[in-house]
């Protein structure tokens, strides 16, 4: 088991989007030990001013399907977490995962 992952090549670029959309962003990426890359937060508003958190795992869409797979240590981190967490390949993909999008 590795101890501290890499990032992908798209998380800078990710996180960047997040942040310029409002969010606020912290790279859980040195953690390691399957945990998900980035901690989102972000303020909406439904008749109230009401915050969100957000645990997104970034994938790189430039590789091949196999190589976007979760780790073994991804996998078993998902499985006993009582959150939700979401795997994002793209800014797209992040700004809809949290609801930037539609």
């Amino acid at each position: 088991m590795r101890k501290y992952a890499r990032t992908d090549k798209n998380h800078s670029e990710i996180v960047a989007a997040l942040r310029k959309a409002g969010c606020s962003v912290l790279s859980l990426a040195s953690l390691g030990n399957g945990a998900p890359d980035i901690l989102v937060g972000r303020t909406a508003y439904v008749g109230h001013e009401t915050n969100y958190n957000f645990l997104l795992e970034v994938k790189d869409s430039d590789k091949p399907p196999s190589a976007r797979a979760l780790t073994p240590d991804e996998q078993k981190w998902q499985a006993s977490w009582r959150g939700q967490v979401c795997t994002v390949t793209s800014v797209e993909e992040a700004l809809r995962a949290v609801g930037v999008m539609t």
